[in-house]
C-alpha cells in the first residue's frame, strides 16, 4: 500500500477512522517474508533484497513461524538515517556486503504485519493489524535489528516528529486511518514532508536562459569550487520572466561544462541544460532527504535574493545552514 502526498497534516475525516501518525523514514520500503523457511527481502519495486541485507535476513530466519511484515529497511551512523549506505549494499559482493553488515548495520522499522500463522490480515483494519504487529514484536521478544515503528493518534506528537527529528533523518509523517484496510498498489495513506528553506546559487538551466524550465543550484566548497546540490521543480511563469531578466548565459570557462548530469535519480538519461554565470542568489525550499550536501529530490525556487551576494550562501556539505535575513 502507498501513500498519497499532501502539503499538510489532515484533519480529521481526511481517512476511514481516526488518523493515526507515523514517522516516514529515509530508507528502502521493504517487504519481508518468511514462508515455509524461506526468507525473502523485497522491494516496492520487486527487486530481491535479500542478499543486500543479510544482517535482517537472519534474524527473520529466527523466527521460526510464517510471516509477512512490512516496513523501512534503514541504516543508522553518524547520527542520522543515512541513505547512501543503502545504496552501497547494492550489487556488491558477498565479502562487502558482510563488512558493511558489521561496520554500517540495517535495520528493518516494521509498521504493518500483513500474515502471520497461516492468518491473512490484509483486509483487517489499520487498528487491528498494528496491535497484531505489537503482539508479534512482544511474543518473539524481538531486538535490533527489528525496530517497531512509532505510531500516534496525537497530532502534536507528529508535528514533533515533522520538526525535530528531520536532523536524524527522518522525512516526515506517514497517516493511515485506523478503519482503513491494506490495499496493494493503491495510494490510500497520506505522506507529508518536512520542507525547509535555504538558499543556492543559480549555475545552469535547463530550456532557454531567457525563459528557464527549471534551474540546477550549486554551492562552492571552501576551496571555492562550485558543487551541484538541487533541481527545482518546474518555475513559474512570473518566477521564469523574472529568472530571463537576470541570469547571463555562462563562458567557456564555466565550472560546470561538460558535466554530466542524470534526469533523475536511478535514471541514466543525460539532462540537457546549459550554464549561466554563478551569480544569483535563489532561496528554496525542499524535504530533508540531503545525502552529503546533495538534494536528492526536486526542490522549489521560493524567491530570488538579489539582496544576497555569492559569498553569503552556505558552503557545499552545509545542508539547510541559511544566511541570516
Amino acid at each position: 500500500m502507498l501513500a498519497r502526498a499532501v502539503d499538510h497534516l489532515p484533519v480529521a475525516g481526511a481517512l476511514p477512522g481516526q488518523l493515526v501518525f507515523e514517522p516516514k523514514w529515509d530508507g528502502y520500503r521493504t517487504l519481508l517474508s518468511v514462508l515455509d523457511e524461506r526468507v525473502r527481502l523485497c522491494s516496492r519495486t520487486g527487486t530481491d533484497l535479500t542478499g543486500c541485507f543479510p544482517e535482517v535476513a537472519r534474524a527473520a530466519t529466527d523466527l521460526n513461524e510464517d510471516v509477512v511484515v512490512d516496513g523501512e529497511v534503514v541504516v543508522y551512523t553518524g547520527g542520522r538515517l543515512e541513505f547512501t549506505a543503502l545504496q552501497h549494499r547494492l550489487g556488491r559482493s558477498s565479502a562487502t556486503v558482510s563488512r558493511l553488515a558489521r561496520t554500517e548495520p540495517a535495520h528493518l522499522i516494521a509498521f504493518d504485519l500483513l500474515h502471520r500463522a497461516g492468518t491473512c490480515l490484509v483486509r483487517r483494519p489499520y487498528r487491528e493489524r498494528r496491535r497484531a504487529l505489537e503482539e508479534f514484536f512482544a511474543d518473539h521478544h524481538l531486538v535490533a535489528p527489528w525496530s517497531l515503528c512509532p505510531a500516534s493518534t496525537d497530532r502534536r506528537q507528529a508535528e514533533e516528529w515533522m520538526s525535530h527529528w528531520s536532523a536524524v533523518g527522518v522525512e516526515g509523517v506517514v497517516v493511515k486511518g485506523a478503519d482503513q484496510q491494506y490495499e496493494p498498489g493503491r495510494r490510500g495513506w497520506l505522506k507529508v514532508r518536512s520542507r525547509r528553506s535555504t538558499e543556492a546559487l543559480a549555475g545552469a538551466v535547463t530550456g532557454p536562459v531567457r525563459l528557464p524550465h527549471t534551474l540546477l543550484l550549486g554551492r562552492h566548497t571552501p576551496e571555492g569550487r562550485l558543487c551541484l546540490v538541487a533541481r527545482t521543480t518546474p518555475l513559474a511563469a512570473a518566477q521564469q520572466a523574472d529568472l530571463g531578466r537576470l541570469l547571463t548565459p555562462g563562458t567557456a570557462a564555466h565550472p560546470w561544462e561538460g558535466m554530466r548530469v542524470t534526469a533523475h535519480w536511478g535514471s541514466r538519461d543525460l539532462l540537457r541544460f546549459t550554464t549561466v554565470e554563478p551569480g544569483l542568489v535563489v532561496e528554496f525550499e525542499g524535504d530533508t532527504a540531503v545525502d552529503h550536501g546533495r538534494w536528492r529530490h526536486p526542490v522549489r525556487v521560493r524567491r530570488l535574493r538579489p539582496d544576497l551576494a555569492p559569498g553569503d550562501v552556505p558552503r557545499f556539505g552545509a545542508g539547510y545552514e541559511t544566511t541570516p535575513g
